[in-house]
């Protein structure tokens, strides 16, 4: 499979990353902008998909994985995490059912292993695993534009980010309005074989074409994570409020379950997630992997960073628990250091949800003052 997308023939479109996809066509503000009111669609081609098919599809994922699956119905779109036995995050998938076969759609990278991971667990359940990368495209939108949408059973494949609301059993630690609440992002399924015919479309003015950068930054703004950027190898679901919508705080046995109920209900989370607004001033803009710190010592590091076209320069970054959430940090802009303040995603007093009482240890005396 080429992949390099027929999208970088556009006029203007470059690739910042190697990626094979556009990061932008020239002008990311403007994209960006389209991109926010809906008018633009965002070439993810880059992205993969994994189908499961099989009568035992839904319960055997429900079965591995943080979020509750066997009741999802076809065209409803959820998202699902595999843990490792210590609640570490390993894989993230967005999830949509037809009916009849199981859609995860994945960061490239992750795709791989995650296939490789879920055929060692198969047994003797009726299930069966494909990599669909080469037949289905991934394309992002925040709008609804005439697209080639693929639908093999029937029902459209168009997930839906649930990011916008707590899903059931889910639990947020942000407080207070949530910029996720007007996130309409969107992921739709095309056949691989239509993009150049995309690509004709936006040549003609009949469609608008915006950059992964564009997207970035709004996913940015609504405090949204990603696998590919946020999660690192000692990531746990809380420290991103990931408990939001992608785990089911009370559904069946899983791997990783026990730390995820530790951490919720008697702990805190070790890190957590801010949204950073950067000082622009010095004409320097941090990126992913830039060190954040605090009075001299460091505290934490940036995860992913952009230039949104209203609030300026932002980032999201994972930083320790006890880092004072009022102080403005310090960013590490390639040797410029940049003041950053905090916007809070996952508070310090996150977690210790069940608020159990202390008990006193068996056998204490309790001791009564002399007068």
């Amino acid at each position: 499979m080429d992949d390099r997308s027929p999208f970088l023939a556009l006029p203007g479109a470059v690739d910042l990353t190697g990626s094979g996809v556009p990061s932008h066509y020239g002008s990311p503000l403007a994209e960006q902008r389209a991109l926010a009111e809906g008018g633009a669609i965002v070439d993810l081609s880059d992205r993969a998909v994994l189908t499961i098919q099989g009568p035992d599809r839904l319960s055997w994922l429900n079965s591995l994985t943080s979020q509750a699956l066997t009741g999802l119905q076809p065209g409803e779109p959820s998202e699902t995490l595999l843990l490792d036995v210590t609640g570490r995050v390993e894989h993230a998938a967005r999830v949509l059912d037809d009916g009849e076969t199981l859609w995860l759609l994945v960061d490239r990278p992750e795709a791989q292993g995650l296939l490789d991971w879920l055929n060692s667990m198969r047994f003797m359940l009726r299930v069966e695993l494909a990599d669909r990368t080469a037949d289905f495209a991934t394309i992002g939108t925040l709008g609804d534009p005439p697209l080639p949408i693929a639908a093999p059973n029937e029902v459209p494949l168009i997930w839906h980010d649930p990011w916008r609301a707590v899903a059931p059993g889910g639990h947020q630690y942000a407080q207070g309005e949530h910029p996720g609440a007007g996130w309409t992002w969107s992921e739709r399924l095309v056949p691989r074989d239509a993009l150049p015919s995309l690509v004709a479309r936006v040549q003609t003015g009949e469609l608008t074409a915006a950059g992964t950068v564009a997207a970035d930054a709004l996913r940015i703004a609504a405090w949204r994570p990603r696998f590919s950027t946020e999660v690192d190898e000692r990531t746990i679901p809380h420290e991103l409020d990931w408990l939001r919508t992608a785990v089911h705080l009370s559904k069946g046995c899983y791997r990783g379950q026990e730390t995820v109920a530790k951490v919720h209900n008697l702990g805190h989370p070790p890190r957590r997630l801010v949204m950073l607004h950067l000082d622009g001033s010095e004409g320097v803009h941090p990126s992913a992997g830039a060190v954040v710190s605090l009075d001299g010592s460091e505290v934490g590091t940036v995860t992913s960073a952009g230039l949104h076209y209203e609030l300026g320069p932002i980032a999201l970054a994972v930083i320790k628990r006890s880092a004072d959430p009022s102080a403005t940090l310090v960013v590490d802009a390639d040797g410029t250091p940049v003041a950053a303040a905090q916007e809070i995603v996952v508070p310090p007093e996150a977690g210790a949800e069940a608020h159990v009482p202390r008990l006193p240890r068996l056998g204490a005396v309790t001791r009564t003052p002399r007068s």
